[in-house]
């Protein structure tokens, strides 16, 4: 179990981020300890602060005085209400806060059942209670908790970090924003490209799809993303998810920069030319499309073609996992643009491809079918894992970052602020 203790200012910023979610049904209260009650069990915000008015009032001196702590079991965990209740409460009484105010909340808008509790750090008498070495003393009551509650230790999760993959998004599942926020918020990091064509090719491997949006409102120029799941035909489905919910990172204008940083990075490398050449050994040595994308998904490549209605090709990109960069085919060279391929595989119409010897200078470390020889990160091992079929792309990819689905971007951007307020303070 892990357990996340944030700070603020703002007693009623908390209340109102938990509330809301019992208001939307999308959570509940599980227990109230020292909280004034109601008739009807239920609670607006003002009256929920009512409770803890008085131990302010007792210091005005401490500005961060409002607790919100999360407890967070493994999503494999099997955690009733129960025992969530019996546990806040152990967690509390060991971090010294048994005699306050608190509220506990259970969220259950995602897969990943967890609790918040608010509180507050001033006792009753005005007095701070201390937070010296906090976060040690916390990891201990929740390695203690693990063990009387059977859960599945925090050690072992991170012991098994490597078996933590994204998934593609899986539209039937429900819960469809958080799976595509696991995704968006993280690729920009690991990967590199340079448009938004090649943004999107990436995003194809998850079954997702973004499209920009333009238009004037009230005289005001807006633009903007807006992002969808696909099907296993690779097809829109569902509601559109604008951008801004997952995070300013996922919009046009960081992505932007991304791009732009981007030609700057991949400018003076050898990455165009050596990509270049495997793809280009890869189409003279294959006759149709199935070989060409089963060689190159071997080495690290992976090849996303666009095709119309009546299968003529008119798009081609390929993301190579080796050096984490993403090329539309016009990119490497009009020799590998997507009418190349279609005139090829569609027409039998050979293209005049250049000799493998010419190749060779642009080749800095060669094996046996002249690819440079690299060493993956770790987070790359699924490279090693043949596809199950030329159309499951997902397949080869399996999984290139640390698991991140599960997740709440309400909570996470919540999390955020507070640590904004933070700096600005400090």
């Amino acid at each position: 179990m892990i357990a996340k203790i944030g700070r603020s200012s703002s007693l009623y910023g908390a209340l109102a981020y938990n509330n809301l979610k019992v208001e939307k049904e999308k959570g509940q209260i599980l227990f109230t300890n020292k909280i004034i009650e109601t008739t009807n069990g239920a609670y607006s915000i003002a009256q929920l602060a009512d409770s803890f008015e008085p131990y302010l009032i007792a210091n005005r001196n401490t500005e961060k005085h409002t607790l919100h702590i999360s407890l967070n079991p493994n999503p494999k965990d099997v955690v009733d209400d129960e025992k969530f209740v019996e546990m806040a409460q152990e967690y509390m009484q060991k971090m010294g806060y048994s005699e306050q105010p608190f509220i506990i909340f259970k969220h259950n808008d995602i897969d990943r059942s967890h609790i918040h509790i608010v509180s507050v750090c001033v006792d009753e008498n005005g007095k701070k209670i201390s937070d010296k070495y906090e976060k040690m003393k916390s990891m201990n009551v929740c390695r203690e908790l693990e063990k009387k509650f059977g859960l599945i230790p925090a050690s072992d999760i991170e012991r098994k970090q490597a078996d933590k993959v994204f998934r593609p998004v899986n539209y039937k599942a429900g819960d469809v924003k958080s799976q595509i926020a696991s995704v968006v918020r993280h690729l920009p990091r690991y990967y590199q490209f340079q448009t938004l064509g090649e943004y999107n090719a990436l995003l194809s491997l998850f079954n997702i799809t973004t499209e920009k949006v333009e238009g004037d409102f009230k005289g005001q120029s807006l633009k903007g993303l807006i992002y969808f799941p696909m099907n296993e035909n690779g097809e829109k489905t569902g509601n559109l998810i604008k951008a801004s919910l997952f995070g300013k990172n996922a919009g046009i204008s960081a992505l932007e920069l991304h791009f732009l940083k981007c030609k700057t990075n991949l400018k003076n490398t050898s990455v165009k030319q050596t990509l270049q050449a495997a793809v280009t050994i890869a189409l003279k040595s294959t006759n149709n499309e199935h070989d060409f994308k089963k060689q190159l998904s071997n080495q690290g490549i992976n090849v996303v073609i666009r095709k119309n209605d009546t299968g003529r090709i008119y798009g081609i990109t390929f993301i190579d996992h080796n050096s984490r960069s993403v090329w539309n085919g016009s990119r490497l060279g009009k020799e590998l643009s997507a009418n190349i391929f279609n005139e090829y595989w569609n027409n039998n119409i050979k293209p005049n491809i250049k000799d493998t010897i010419e190749l060779a200078p642009k080749l800095s470390r060669k094996n046996d079918v002249g690819l440079p020889q690299q060493e993956p990160h770790s987070l790359f091992d699924f490279l090693n894992t043949e596809p199950r079929c030329e159309n499951s792309l997902i397949d080869v990819l399996g999984g290139i970052l640390p698991d991140a689905q599960g997740e709440d971007q309400e909570e996470v951007d919540f999390a955020n602020r507070i640590k904004k307020k933070k700096r600005y303070n400090n």
